[in-house]
């Protein structure tokens, strides 16, 4: 499976971002695929994850409100819309996927993806 994230940029806080991942590859069947953001001298953390029966989606405490995931299966792509940016949504944002649907508590555990695109940089700042 192969990953290609885009989207990223610099916008300024208040603004907004559309990231998209599209999977390739050994792709077919149930999934689950999620973002990642990992900020300078800090660790990776989870954002936002999906199922892709689209039955569960979950959104870290931080970007509560102002993010939303979704999936197009037509397109193979994860999408994340990133409303209201501030300057600590600044870092890599990275997807990655896993085949099968996992539970609600899993999706947000790094260890539970088998594949990771290459990170797409947002900059929030005026």
């Amino acid at each position: 499976v192969q990953l290609q994230a885009s989207g990223g940029g610099l916008v300024q806080p208040g603004g907004s971002l559309r990231l998209s991942c599209e999977a390739s590859g050994r792709t077919i069947g149930s999934r689950t695929m999620a973002w990642f953001r990992q900020a300078p001298g800090k660790e990776r953390e989870f954002v936002a994850g999906i199922k892709w029966s689209g039955l569960s989606r979950v959104l870290a405490d931080s970007v509560k409100g102002r993010f939303t995931i979704s999936r197009d299966k037509a397109k193979n792509t994860v999408m994340l819309e990133m409303n209201n940016l501030k300057p600590e949504d600044t870092a890599v944002y990275y997807c990655a996927f896993r085949h099968s649907e996992v539970v609600v508590s899993a999706m947000r555990r790094e260890d539970e993806y088998e594949y990771w695109g290459q990170g797409t940089l947002v900059t929030v700042s005026s």
